[in-house]
């Protein structure tokens, strides 16, 4: 009997959300729809250009978001990630205990040091440019992973981010062996376009010979690929994953198994913040899956949690929006 449904390892990062025009994204000298990774000067820099803005505070990190949105739904999760002895820290930690995912933040003592924050600048046609200083989660590494509970799950999950760290990426290719060795299914999210721009290398690592589950927009499929042909980007991933979730925002999503492509519709809605959809997406999918829904099934769910989260600024829903959601969906 598996203990989590989801045992994911991540960069813990605490989301700051910002509603900015074009004109000052592009005076900060921030590259659109992207992830950047900043250092502490540079993110010292950037904060001055926000000065006086409203601000959202959120626990993020990809797949931080992805494990609170499976227990949100009434899933068990366990989180991998690192935080430092600082106020981020204990307010990362306890967002998760809030919502119900065990970590092994509460079994390991934080060391001096800053917990990662990224800077979410939301630009009014919803697109999220994200700028990321890794603080404490660029030291992230095996002994983060609890080998005995990725054994009693049903699926391990890495982020894509994790491949622009040396020590992080070593944490979630052990654990992808942990689970192999364990009969766990396995899965993976691209994340995002510099990551496969500058990380491939690393990507390819989790993936392996192989995973259960791969999660991608069309944006980096496409550059995955080096195609927008939408037949050669879907035998390309097929070949990668035994199911593909390619995501297309308001053209819904692509489920592939083989040679076997499921179009599943988009919720209509209109975006005002796309941060955290990817991540809503998966984390709703992956709870439909192992509590019993077939793959268009959670798909048509997860469509439905990220259309949610779009039509709000910030990157998640809250467990009451969740489960209502939820149960609005087996009424259907």
């Amino acid at each position: 009997m598996s203990h989590y449904h989801l045992y994911a390892i991540g960069n813990a990062l605490v989301d700051t959300e910002y509603e900015v025009s074009d004109a000052l994204l592009n005076a900060m000298g921030v590259s659109k729809r992207h992830m950047t990774l900043i250092d502490t000067e540079q993110r010292a820099q950037l904060l001055t250009h926000v000065q006086g803005l409203h601000a959202r505070r959120t626990g993020g990190g990809s797949a931080g978001n992805t494990v609170v949105a499976l227990a949100q739904l009434g899933g068990k999760a366990f989180y991998s990630c690192r935080v430092a002895k600082d106020e981020l820290g204990a307010f990362y930690s306890q967002d998760l205990q809030a919502n119900g995912v065990a970590t092994n933040l509460s079994h390991t003592q934080a060391q001096e040091g800053q917990t990662g924050s990224c800077m979410v600048l939301v630009t009014p046609d919803a697109e999220r440019s994200m700028c990321t200083f890794l603080g404490a989660t660029s030291q992230l590494d095996a002994s983060a992973l609890h080998p005995q509970d990725i054994a009693k799950s049903k699926i391990y999950y890495m982020e894509g981010y994790l491949a622009a760290s040396p020590t992080g990426l070593d944490a979630a290719v052990k654990g992808r062996q942990i689970a192999l060795e364990h009969q766990v299914q396995t899965g993976l999210t691209l994340s995002d376009v510099s990551m496969i721009n500058f990380c491939r290398a690393g990507l390819e690592a989790m993936i392996g010979d192989g995973l259960d589950y791969l999660f991608a927009n069309e944006e980096e499929a496409q550059t995955w690929c080096g195609t927008t042909d939408l037949d050669a980007i879907i035998g390309q991933l097929s070949a990668l994953a035994k199911t593909v979730c390619l995501t297309r925002g308001p053209q819904g999503c692509i489920v592939v198994q083989g040679q076997q492509r499921t179009q599943v519709p988009a919720v209509p809605t209109k975006a005002v913040d796309t941060n955290g959809a990817g991540d809503m997406f998966a984390g709703t999918f992956l709870f439909g899956i192992t509590h019993g829904q077939t793959p268009s099934e959670a798909a048509a769910l997860a469509n439905r949690t990220a259309a949610a989260v779009v039509s709000q600024h910030g990157n998640r829903l809250s467990a009451a929006q969740m489960q209502q959601i939820h149960a609005e969906f087996q009424k259907t």
